[in-house]
């Protein structure tokens, strides 16, 4: 394994700066969005914002890897059976998802970026799916969602692909699908062909390969390296759910140990600064 891009801040003298890590051509900035339960609560305590994590924010330098992970997501008051479409980042809705994204990825800048969103699961799975996506589809069609206008202000959302085209996961699928099940954490890992769904969890998943295509070239300041979608069944419960996502993101920096340029000192010294992320409260 590659030294972190933490351990190169401590030899240029430099503690303090992994808040806003950046290297010459990204950040090292792990992006995690979720909708209902229990994926808003599986990413809770990576939130920034005290309102919703008034236990701290424990993303930064995730596990001494030199990663930040961030997450953004939805309260649903009353219930998610009574309030489907939620409160604050990343409501289920069409034009809330895109001007959220829109934001906070301008905010993050992410190297890497997982959605998550909820699933009833396969039939006779018992509702404990950990399901990677691996395409989300630039569709002409969505299902309502739960206010006017019910329908993306773009369909297809994205004008650079064709209509209904496929784009594809670029997180390391099988190495994750194989250590959360050899785990055992109470989930089953499986890598789904078929696409999200025509709701907003396609939606959103879309948006996030949709972002990574964006953000791909070597040339761009913030290159993101990898994006993709889970969708976790309705039976898997908070803490199931909090150590599959931890599996999920050891895979993930491994694999983002091999792609991301170590970043030189010199780079270090004169790019690397702490940062505050801004949060938006509603």
């Amino acid at each position: 394994m590659r030294t972190s891009p933490l351990a190169y801040l401590v030899a240029a003298g430099s503690m303090g700066a992994w808040a806003g890590l950046a290297g010459a051509a990204s950040t090292y900035n792990i992006m995690l969005t979720g909708y209902w339960p229990p994926t808003n609560e599986m990413v809770r305590h990576f939130s920034t914002n005290p309102d919703q994590n008034p236990g701290g924010w424990q993303g930064g330098n995730w596990q001494g890897r030199g990663y930040n992970v961030y997450s953004y997501f939805p309260e649903f008051p009353g219930g998610a059976g009574v309030n489907s479409k939620g409160e604050g980042d990343f409501e289920v809705d069409y034009q809330d998802t895109t001007a959220d994204w829109a934001r906070i990825t301008g905010q993050v800048k992410p190297c890497a970026i997982v959605t998550f969103s909820w699933t009833s699961g396969r039939i006779n799975g018992g509702g404990k799916d950990w399901e990677i996506e691996n395409r989300n589809r630039n569709r002409t069609s969505w299902i309502n969602d739960y206010e006017a206008p019910y329908q993306p202000d773009r369909v297809p959302p994205d004008d650079s692909m064709a209509p209904n085209a496929w784009r594809y996961s670029s997180l390391p699928t099988l190495a994750i699908q194989n250590a959360v099940n050899a785990a055992g954490v109470g989930v089953s890992a499986y890598i789904d062909n078929n696409g999200g769904g025509s709701f907003l969890s396609e939606f959103i998943g879309y948006h996030g390969l949709w972002y990574q295509a964006q953000h791909s070239s070597p040339d761009d300041p913030f290159q993101c390296f990898a994006a993709g979608h889970v969708h976790v069944g309705s039976k898997v419960t908070i803490e199931e759910g909090r150590a599959a996502t931890h599996i999920t993101l050891d895979q993930l920096m491994n694999y983002l140990d091999t792609v991301i340029p170590t970043p030189g000192t010199a780079a270090l010294w004169g790019v690397a600064a702490a940062w505050t992320m801004r949060r938006r409260r509603r």
